[in-house]
C-alpha cells in the first residue's frame, strides 16, 4: 500500500511521461480524478522538490520529475519477465515511442573442431558456422583447449585473453545473421548529441554491447545521465534473443512493452 506522497509522485511522473510538460496540481487533480485538493498536493509537490524528486522552473508553473525520480520509477516499474514478443510490433512501436531496439539471437552453438590448413589458416568449425582465422602454434594449442565449450563462453574467454580476430570473427559471422537494430536513427541522435567515439557507436551498431550485458536496467554506467538501457533475455518467433531497449527516461515504456507482447 503506497501512502499518499508516493501515489501523488507516481501520479505526476505518469502525467509527465504522458504530455511532456510542467504539471500543475490542478491540473493533476483532475486527470485522475484525485480527491485530494489542490492546496495538499502543493504541498506534497513541495516536500517531493526538497527531497529531490520534482523541479520546478518558475514560481508559477507546475513541476516536473527529476532524472532522480523517473530512475526509481522504472526501477520499480521494469522488473517484468518478458516471454514472446511479435518483431512486426517491436519494429513500428519503436519509431511510435521514440526508442532504439537491439536484438540479437542467443546462439547455443560449440566448437566442434578446429582444421589446421598448412599452418596458414585455422578452420573453427561450430555447431551451425565456420570461421578462419590466421595460424598461430600458440593460438591453436590454446583453442584445442575450448573444443565441447558453448560459444558465448569462447567470446567471452577470446576476448578476455587478446585473441581479438577470434573475437572479431566470431562477432562479423553473428552480426551478418542474427543481430537487428530497429529505430537506429534515435540511438544516432544520442550518439551525436553528446559525441559518442567511434568505438562507442561501433560497439553499439555492431552489437557487441549487448555480449556484456545481464537482464536489468542501465542508467549512467552504459549510457548518458537522462537515458536508460533495458536488457531482457526473451523469446521472439520462438527463438530465444538477447533484448537492448534505449531511450530517453521520459518515453513511455509501460506502453510498448505492453503492445509488443505475443498473447
Amino acid at each position: 500500500m503506497i501512502n499518499k506522497k508516493e501515489f501523488l509522485l507516481q501520479s505526476i511522473i505518469k502525467a509527465y511521461i504522458e504530455h511532456l510538460e510542467p504539471i500543475g496540481s490542478t491540473q493533476l487533480k483532475s486527470m485522475y480524478d484525485i480527491t485530494y485538493s489542490p492546496a495538499t498536493i502543493r504541498g506534497y509537490f513541495k516536500k517531493l522538490g526538497d527531497e529531490g524528486f520534482l523541479a520546478q522552473e518558475h514560481i508559477s508553473s507546475g513541476r516536473t520529475p527529476t532524472t532522480e525520480a523517473l530512475k526509481q520509477y522504472w526501477t520499480n516499474k521494469l522488473n517484468f519477465e518478458l516471454n514472446n514478443l511479435n518483431l512486426q510490433a517491436i519494429q513500428y512501436y519503436a519509431s511510435i515511442v521514440g526508442v532504439s531496439v537491439f536484438i540479437k539471437k542467443e546462439k547455443s552453438d560449440v566448437l566442434n573442431n578446429i582444421l589446421n590448413v598448412e599452418s596458414k589458416y585455422m578452420i573453427l568449425e561450430f555447431s551451425s558456422f565456420a570461421i578462419s582465422v590466421k595460424f598461430s602454434d600458440a593460438l591453436y594449442r590454446f583453442l584445442q583447449d575450448m573444443i565441447g565449450l558453448d560459444l558465448k563462453d569462447i567470446v567471452k574467454i577470446s576476448k578476455d585473453v587478446g585473441a581479438y580476430e577470434v573475437y572479431e570473427s566470431i562477432n562479423q559471422t553473428l552480426q551478418n545473421s542474427d543481430f537487428e537494430i530497429y529505430n537506429y536513427k534515435e540511438f544516432l541522435n544520442l550518439a551525436l548529441n553528446y559525441n559518442f567515439d567511434e568505438l562507442t557507436i561501433n560497439r553499439f551498431l555492431k552489437g557487441q554491447v549487448l555480449d556484456g550485458l545481464k537482464e536489468g536496467l542501465y542508467f549512467e554506467n552504459l549510457l548518458p545521465d537522462d537515458y536508460i538501457g533495458i536488457c531482457h533475455y526473451c523469446k521472439i518467433a520462438n527463438e530465444d534473443v538477447k533484448m537492448l531497449v534505449i531511450g530517453e527516461l521520459p518515453k513511455d515504456y509501460e506502453y510498448f512493452y505492453e503492445k509488443i507482447k505475443t498473447f
